[in-house]
């Protein structure tokens, strides 16, 4: 017996005794049920010591923890105090730049932007300047302005037959089902707001994504949720119906994710819902699996014959895809596709190691996947390199919160960037991480309608389109002082990151093609040996 376990016995039947005797006194030396309740004080006195004498009990017989089977009671207190930690650390301990994935100093330039308060800074960066790897950008003394209709691309090669005008920020994927209805038709409304477009995720387009008159770009994973056959292959008719919606702006097949490349899913039968089967076209109350691999193409012919067969059947509205880069020699493999063949996406999005998710096994969301930047880099140079930069537009997502994130992502090579969890914390996302309870606290990332009646719609979506201007604004500013009236003339050699005691442009760290370039016999070390690897037949 442990000394904590010989306290626990002495200490609640010696509780338990003089509370009983004490209430035995105080009730004119009788136990009767009138008698002892009028003593609230002593009769609380002894039910408390009757509580603490059967969770001991309980600890030391019936629980499975070590600690409680030794340290009865005493034990929940570590618990308890572990189960709030997270908060008492976010907004008592941790300083404005230790968090992740967004530090307080990027949580509170989003809030107040969302909230149109002052988003200045206060004497001076907290940033350490000489920390490896930081990144900033060199000003021009002939400072510019970047006028509003800069702000917008047109999406759509000479492959397309309704080309979209796009925003440089839109949001990036999320289902309906990973977040509640009322955010989806929240984020709906704002992208209704402020010219912006909503990207459905792999969930397929739910009602509420309709719900508003948003722009949607329509995301097809391996599961083909909402143009299926019951057995999981893609249904044509069903795809036709849903991409003739006029919300419906653009086609993204998604082949992975950053925070979880190459791995599938798995959607519960209990989850699946009348309202759930009917938007994603699959039988209620039966477990569906997402494949790892799109079981409609298995090659990169195969991806770009599909790329067309969806741009054909959308009525040549823009089609692309989005991946996480992972060996450099499969992406090749589908540039030198797009070489052999002739067929050209109309946008590729990149997704970076650092994305989110609602849920991700912690060995991937961890260790596998190309960082944003770096692969941003790679693809542009990659498409120069085959003389095929032009053909297509590059959207990147990844971690997007600032004005500055926005720079640094089109400085490398994108023409638009997506944001999702910057997009959350503007609708009220507080960084709980509980997104895989189904118990977020704000409402947002959760299927329990009680706790989604907490969003305000109306409110919220005005919120989500302010933090929208004010990111874009904070953008064209930064662009404007770099010297630039135009967000295309931004490159690598603008984007300066401190390697030891220097200061490098993005071409320095890294091996800058010329257009064409891999086509010739001069390939530079850095991608020969990808390249010769690369086949437009097998990944």
């Amino acid at each position: 017996m442990t000394p904590v376990v010989r306290f626990y016995w002495i200490s609640s039947l010696l509780w338990l005794a003089l509370g009983t005797l004490a209430l035995y006194h105080l009730s004119g030396n009788t136990l009767a049920v009138a008698a002892v309740t009028a003593h609230p004080v002593a009769l609380g006195f002894v039910l408390l010591g009757l509580l603490y004498f059967l969770i001991g009990l309980h600890d030391m017989y019936v629980s499975n923890s070590n600690l409680r089977r030794n340290y009865p009671v005493f034990a929940n207190l570590r618990y308890l105090f572990e189960s709030i930690r997270p908060e008492i650390r976010q907004y008592f301990i941790a300083s404005n730049l230790e968090e992740a994935p967004f530090n307080r100093e990027a949580r509170d330039l989003i809030y107040r932007r969302a909230k149109r308060l002052n988003d200045t800074l206060p004497f001076g960066t907290e940033q350490n300047l000489m920390q490896n790897g930081y990144l900033t950008v060199f000003h021009s003394i002939k400072a510019t302005h970047v006028p509003a209709e800069k702000t917008r691309v047109i999406i759509g090669g000479e492959q397309c037959l309704q080309p979209y005008s796009a925003s440089l920020l839109n949001i990036s994927g999320m289902s309906f089902g990973a977040l509640s209805a009322a955010a989806i038709s929240t984020l709906n409304k704002a992208a209704a707001m402020g010219g912006f477009a909503h990207n459905t995720g792999e969930g397929s387009i739910s009602p509420y994504h309709r719900s508003h008159g948003g722009d949607i770009i329509w995301q097809i994973g391996t599961a083909y949720f909402g143009c299926r056959n019951l057995d999981g292959s893609f249904n044509d008719d069903a795809f036709r119906k849903s991409a003739a919606d006029k919300a419906v702006k653009m086609i993204e097949i998604k082949i992975s994710q950053g925070a979880k490349p190459s791995h599938g899913g798995v959607l519960p039968g209990a989850k699946v819902t009348e309202e759930i089967a009917a938007i994603r076209l699959v039988e209620v109350g039966k477990t569906v699996v997402s494949p790892a691999q799109h079981p409609e193409f298995h090659t990169p012919v195969g991806l770009l014959e599909f790329v067309k067969r969806l741009r054909d059947l959308s009525g040549g509205k823009p089609t692309g895809f989005k991946l996480c880069i992972g060996r450099k020699s499969e992406f090749m493999s589908i540039v030198k596709a797009m070489l052999s063949t002739g067929i050209y996406p109309d946008f590729i999005t990149i997704d970076g190691a650092e994305g989110g998710t609602g849920a991700a096994p912690v060995e991937f969301s961890n260790r596998i996947g190309m960082p944003c930047l770096e692969a941003t880099y790679f693809v542009n140079q990659v498409l120069i390199g085959a003389g095929l930069r032009s053909k297509m537009r590059i959207i990147s997502a990844g971690k997007t919160a600032t004005g500055f994130d926005l720079l640094t992502k089109i400085a490398l090579g994108a023409d638009t960037v997506n944001s999702a969890r910057a997009m959350m914390l503007a609708l009220g996302c507080v960084q709980s991480k509980a997104c895989n309870t189904n118990k977020c606290p704000t409402g947002i990332a959760t299927t329990d309608p009680a706790r989604a009646k907490a969003i305000n719609i109306e409110e919220k979506s005005r919120r989500v389109r302010n933090f929208h201007e004010g990111t874009i604004d904070a953008f064209r500013e930064l662009c404007g002082a770099v010297g630039y009236d135009d967000p295309a003339k931004l490159k690598p050699t603008d984007l300066y990151q401190r390697v030891g005691n220097d200061l490098k442009h993005f071409d320095l760290i890294y091996t800058p093609l010329s257009s064409g370039q891999l086509l010739t016999t001069s390939i530079p070390d850095a991608y020969a040996q990808d390249w010769e690897k690369a086949s437009a037949d097998s990944f």
